[in-house]
């Protein structure tokens, strides 16, 4: 008899970028991955897009508007109980201050470091290809 495999969950992941800096949030006790951090966001839902997923998230968690911009990377990643695709968009604040409703702590790091913070694994590769794109020389 065979195992059903789990079936693949969608997620947007917003990169909210600033100063060589970005955005990550502390998922808080009681969640999936608790203690880990990540780049906000959440599942998308039937029927939407990434960019719509991710502003409906980032106002559900959050209580701000974004606008979402550029793709920066999909890293696939197999839980135990769940595969995730995960993809990631620069985001931009447009309006709110943050307020924690998911999360119990928000902070800036510097893309250089990202690697060395308690990522949840599906978003390690994003911050690789963030430090990458960071490390890239500015072509003339």
């Amino acid at each position: 008899m065979t195992q059903a495999r789990p079936k693949i969950i969608d997620v947007a992941a917003g990169v909210f970028a600033k100063d060589n800096q970005v955005l990550v949030a502390r998922r808080a006790k009681g969640q999936h991955l608790a203690g880990k951090w990540e780049f906000p966001g959440g599942k998308i839902e039937h029927g939407e897009t990434p960019e719509e997923c991710l502003c409906r998230e980032f106002k559900e968690e959050f209580d701000v508007t974004i606008t979402v911009g550029e793709y920066v990377a999909e890293s696939i990643h197999k839980y135990p109980d769940k595969n995730i695709r995960l993809l990631a968009y620069y985001v931009t604040l447009i309006s709110g201050n943050f307020t924690l409703k998911v999360h119990d702590a928000i902070k800036w790091v510097e893309i250089k470091h990202l690697l060395q913070i308690n990522l949840a694994e599906a978003d390690i590769p994003i911050a690789a290809v963030l430090e990458q794109q960071e490390n890239q020389p500015v072509q003339p």
